[in-house]
């Protein structure tokens, strides 16, 4: 068994979207992009109802990844606002969006075309 800091791009995906779930995370996908962009692997998106509780996804991703792998995002953007937050991992994208504000930007249409990964636990 791979060592917990040892997660490819799409188990570390998959333990962040876990969390965003249990955390009450909306409309939770994981889009594989790494065959379109060379510079990232998967996007995971989530919405929250408020500004309050994206900022609190955002912290807990962070916060439950740095525990469980010791990465920390390479950049952040967006945490204050609560608006749309990016937390940058180099391999993964978290865009943790209030609701209204992922409508707008609707990533999953632009990237309507990418694999979907399938985070549940089984």
């Amino acid at each position: 068994m791979a060592e917990v800091s040892d997660l490819n791009e799409t188990d570390f995906a998959i333990a962040g979207a876990q969390l965003l779930d249990s955390k009450k995370g909306d409309e939770l996908v994981i889009l594989f992009v790494g065959d379109v962009l060379s510079v990232v692997g998967c996007f995971v998106i989530a919405s929250a109802p408020n500004s309050r509780l994206v900022s609190a996804l955002a912290d807990d991703v962070r916060d439950h990844l740095k525990a469980l792998t010791g990465r920390l995002p390479i950049r952040s953007e967006g945490v204050s606002k609560g608006q749309w937050v990016l937390l940058d991992y180099g391999d993964v994208v978290f865009h943790i969006f209030l609701e209204e504000v992922r409508q707008n930007y609707d990533l999953e249409r632009l990237w309507r075309d990418v694999p979907r990964i399938s985070w549940q636990v089984k």
